[in-house]
């Protein structure tokens, strides 16, 4: 019965520091996070890839906790403003941060 005890507390310490571990904090992301990031990402990327007027593949994609950053080089102010619109149209996108430049 102690043994069983003991058994018990060991895994119920083992589920909190792996729960605690996965949390996020403002500057870091949990498990979680950082999938749904990674999925926004790849839809990001390939939004911007099919759109047919943004002729450029120097746009790069971060996400971090849902804000995705662009940057890199485009052709006109249009193509800056084409991509963050096309980036805010995507689902769990919370807000777009533009560090796009002009070549």
């Amino acid at each position: 019965m102690a043994r069983l005890r003991q058994l018990s507390r060991l895994s119920l310490t083992l589920v909190l520091v792996f729960v605690v571990g996965c949390a996020s904090t403002s500057k870091q992301e949990g498990t979680g996070q950082y999938v749904d990031d990674t999925v926004i990402t790849t839809k990001v990327k390939t939004a911007v890839l099919n759109e047919p007027s943004l002729k450029s593949a120097e746009i790069n994609v971060e996400t971090f906790k849902g804000v995705v950053q662009l940057s890199g080089f485009v052709s006109s102010q249009t193509d800056i403003n084409k991509a963050a619109e096309v980036a805010r149209g995507i689902s769990g996108v919370k807000s777009v941060k533009n560090d796009m430049r002009l070549k």
